[in-house]
């Protein structure tokens, strides 16, 4: 598919997410599509966008949106070169964890988006991205810095960016795990 072609898809389904009524009912505040090239090798999967994403509808762009650009920039790779988004497009009321149902409803607009890139590669981070992209759990602390193949897909499980936030011994891990994905690039 040419890629003016896949642009137009990827910013339909941009505009389905912003229309959908399940997310707007269940979101604090502004959806959150996801952005990035449509012909990214690589797409990245948080889990679902924080309060400043929720303000300006961008992804990952808070201080856990800080640590992914670094470690973007360890896999070799530029923000503008990849597709990042979330497993939900909508920040939870209460700032929860997302539900199960949250998770299960984030499913539809995350597999249009992956059917519409194709990507070599998808960056799954952390439990919320793993659980709703591969409808399991797997623990990440077990099974970061791992590729896995299903369904047609290459996927690479690492932490989420958050995660050395809030536990700095994670950072070391985490940049080792996108040290190890720029190799398998």
């Amino acid at each position: 598919m040419a890629q003016s072609a896949k642009a137009t898809l990827l910013e339909k389904e941009a505009k389905a997410v912003l229309l959908c009524k399940f997310c707007q009912k269940n979101s604090k505040g502004v959806l959150v599509p996801g952005e990035g090239s449509s012909s990214a090798k690589l797409v990245f999967v948080g889990e679902a966008p924080g309060k400043n994403e929720a303000i300006t509808g961008k992804p990952f762009i808070g201080r856990a949106g800080k640590v992914l650009d670094n470690l973007i920039t360890i896999a070799g790779q530029k923000r503008e070169q990849v597709f990042i988004t979330s497993a939900v497009k909508y920040l939870p009321k209460n700032y929860i964890t997302p539900k199960p149902e949250d998770i299960k409803h984030g499913r539809k607009h995350l597999f249009a988006q992956l059917d519409i890139i194709k990507p070599q590669l998808v960056v799954l981070l952390g439990n919320v991205a793993v659980q709703t992209v591969l409808g399991r759990t797997l623990p990440v602390a077990q099974h970061h810095g791992t590729m896995l193949q299903e369904n047609g897909q290459t996927y690479f499980i690492s932490y989420h960016p958050a995660a050395p936030l809030y536990n700095p011994k994670l950072k070391i891990i985490i940049e080792k795990d996108f040290k190890a994905l720029k190799k398998l690039l």
